[in-house]
This record gives structure tokens, C-alpha cells and sequence, in this order.
């Protein structure tokens, strides 16, 4: 019994600092980011942390790899809800692309990504796994997703499905994931436009691959 209590504040202690840790990085990149802010931020001793992660560039390493994981779930989860089972495919892209664009524009995942994209040549491994683990494995499942669709007749046959799913991901994404990354995430689409994209996006390639 006090294993297992010892083992819950343990579990407890580590995620406080995780979570610590990504506020850190997140507002102050990894250099400005201080581990003895993190440890006052998890209510824990910086010696707690060094235990737990055993450097800085360990626990930045854990907290890219784990949100890839997270968004790598969400999104698989979103084409087993728009797609599979789709009786239309117009309303079944546009659906994707409204949920693609809800979770991939929301705060936290536009400042991940930049946080990524300044730390990709510092950390060339830890930053190219978050798009090889997360954004490229994504994209072969959508990929696959596309290609069921197909195979009921809602598609032309895909050639190269992960390159129609790059396609379609390009066609919702391009334009707010940039402007994000340039005008920072403040710079918020007005009322309607995402909903507006999302549907536009959808036509546009089935204008290509709709049968």
C-alpha cells in the first residue's frame, strides 16, 4: 500500500512538472526557460527535477514527444469519425477539415509548433520525431482513411494516398498555420472564416479526386 501511495505521488510529481515545463517553454523558448522556475511552478525542489528528467534537454525532449502523441491520437480519432462510415464524401471532408482546423489552430498547438520549428537545429532528433511520430504518420493514416473512402466508391482510386492527404491537408492548413506562425497567435480568423476554408478546401479536392 505505500508502494503504490509513494508510486501516486511520484506519477503526481512528474506531471506537475511537465506541465510546468511546457508553460516555461512555451513563453520563454527553451533557452530562456529556467529550471528552477519549473521546479517553483510544479511545487517541487529543482532536485526533484534533475530525478525525474535528468536534464533540461531531457524534459524538452519528453514534452515534444508527448504532445505528438496526443495530437497523433486526436487526429487518427477524427478520421475514424468523419470518415469511416461516410455515406457522402463532400460532407465528410468538410467535416475533417472543420475538425482539423478547430484542434491544429487552437493556442497551445500553434505554440508548440513554433517553439519545434526554433529548436529544430538544436535539436535536430527530438523536433524531427514530432513531425516524423506526429504530422508524417498522421498523414499516412489519412492517407489510408482516403483510401476507404475510395474503395466504397466515394473517390477516384488513389494513386499515391499520402500525397492526396498531404494535398488536403495543405488545402485546409496552409493559410491559418501561416499566418500563426508569422502574425503570432493573437492574430485570431474572423467569425466564419475557418468554417468558410474548411468547406472551400473540401471542394477543391474533389474537384480532383471526387468521382
Amino acid at each position: 500500500m505505500e508502494q503504490v501511495e509513494t508510486e501516486g505521488r511520484t506519477a503526481r510529481k512528474r506531471r506537475a512538472i511537465l506541465a510546468a515545463a511546457t508553460t516555461a517553454f512555451l513563453q520563454h523558448g527553451y533557452l530562456g526557460a529556467s529550471m528552477d522556475e519549473v521546479a517553483a511552478n510544479a511545487g517541487v525542489s529543482k532536485q526533484t527535477v534533475y530525478k525525474q528528467f535528468e536534464n533540461k534537454e531531457r524534459l524538452f525532449a519528453e514534452i515534444v514527444l508527448g504532445t505528438s502523441d496526443q495530437l497523433m491520437d486526436g487526429l487518427l480519432q477524427a478520421y475514424v469519425d468523419t470518415l469511416d462510415g461516410a455515406a457522402d464524401a463532400r460532407e465528410a471532408l468538410r467535416a475533417l477539415a472543420r475538425r482539423l482546423l478547430q484542434s491544429l489552430t487552437a493556442d497551445s498547438v500553434l505554440q508548440l509548433r513554433r517553439l519545434v520549428i526554433a529548436e529544430a537545429d538544436r535539436f535536430p532528433e527530438v523536433c524531427g520525431a514530432w513531425f516524423n511520430q506526429g504530422f508524417e504518420q498522421s498523414l499516412d493514416a489519412l492517407g489510408e482513411a482516403l483510401t476507404r473512402l475510395s474503395d466504397r466508391g466515394l473517390l477516384k482510386q488513389l494513386d499515391d494516398p499520402t500525397l492526396a492527404a498531404y494535398q488536403f491537408a495543405g488545402l485546409v492548413m496552409y493559410k491559418p498555420m501561416n499566418r500563426a506562425m508569422f502574425a503570432g497567435t493573437r492574430q485570431r480568423p474572423k467569425p466564419g472564416e475557418l468554417e468558410k476554408l474548411a468547406d472551400q478546401a473540401a471542394d477543391v479536392f474533389l474537384a480532383a479526386y471526387g468521382v
